[in-house]
């Protein structure tokens, strides 16, 4: 990221957190994509080309201040614009698609010269879990790492996803914000619920290790957050339950949800989609169904 320029676009993918089970720790690049595009300007304003939510706005102003803090540089103004494909508040990732793109933006303007790890770690400050961060950035399937006592991030163990896996999302047309699906979560957890989520988890990681996909069958059942969340979502649990029953090899709520997703062969990728779909229209919810691969290439500057 040497040098210096006066405009810059990044793209960065939307991603799947959490994988089920891997609560905080597991995340897996999706090919969809958004694009933040900074442009020096001779102002200290901070200011979107387009009309933005203020949502938007608050996260690229806090993601800024940590820029120019953490690389001991004078604050400076910039125009912003995002645009793309990863829908807002369905638990792909957007959040993480401004953040890493703002990042990243800013260090190729200012030629500041850092690692994709100090990207991740930089993100992961932000959004307080490392997930959908070293996805976004790394690209692949994730497993990270934080300190237990600091919460810092401290590494991610990256695996490439082959193309002849499919991974079918289905979003209905609802937003849950991350934050407030947080505090459908018990502050207790019963012991066994977590010793079954740690063995899904280790069990599904071991699947994408290994590259055994069929053996992903049933793999995904999580007792941490799901039984909290996915209520909340209308069709949700029978949208994940008809992309099994069409041939999915397992699925799980993306992120906090809204969005649901099942992981296919290639083969049968369709027909899970529209199993999906059918289960959602069944409760009178409207959605949007995407087949995609996984990203394995992550953030990339333009």
């Amino acid at each position: 990221m040497k040098g210096r320029r006066d405009t810059i676009t990044v793209r960065v993918p939307g991603s799947t957190s959490n994988c089920g089970a891997g609560f905080d720790t597991l995340g897996l690049a999706l090919s969809l994509h958004n694009y933040v595009t900074l442009t020096r300007v001779t102002t200290d304003e901070i200011e979107a080309e387009r009309p933005a939510d203020a949502r938007a706005l608050a996260m690229v102003k806090e993601t800024a201040a940590l820029f120019f803090r953490t690389a001991a540089l004078p604050a400076t103004g910039f125009r912003y614009r995002i645009e793309g494909e990863v829908p807002s508040a369905r638990g792909l990732g957007s959040s993480v698609t401004v953040i890493a793109g703002v990042l990243a933006g800013l260090a190729a303007l200012h030629g500041v010269d850092w690692s994709r790890h100090r990207l991740v770690k930089f993100a992961t400050e932000l959004e307080g879990h490392p997930d959908n961060a070293s996805a976004g950035i790394l690209g692949g399937f994730c497993v990270s790492r934080c300190d237990p006592v600091t919460g810092v991030y401290l590494d991610t163990v990256r695996i490439e996803v082959p193309p002849e896996v499919a991974f079918v999302v289905v979003s209905p047309e609802m937003e849950l914000l991350t934050k407030e699906s947080r505090g459908l979560l018990p502050a207790t957890l019963p012991y066994f619920d977590a010793v079954k989520s740690i063995n899904s988890a280790a069990f599904l990681t071991a699947a994408f290790a290994t590259g055994n996909f069929e053996k992903l069958s049933h793999a995904g059942g999580d007792f941490m957050h799901e039984p909290y969340r996915l209520p909340k979502i209308r069709g949700a649990s029978a949208a994940l339950a008809a992309g099994a029953a069409a041939g999915a090899y397992t699925g799980w709520l993306s992120g906090s949800g809204s969005s649901v997703l099942c992981v296919s062969p290639r083969s049968t990728a369709e027909k899970v989609s529209s199993a999906m779909v059918r289960a959602f229209v069944a409760e009178s919810v409207k959605c949007e169904a995407r087949v995609l691969s996984a990203d394995n290439t992550g953030l990339q500057l333009g």
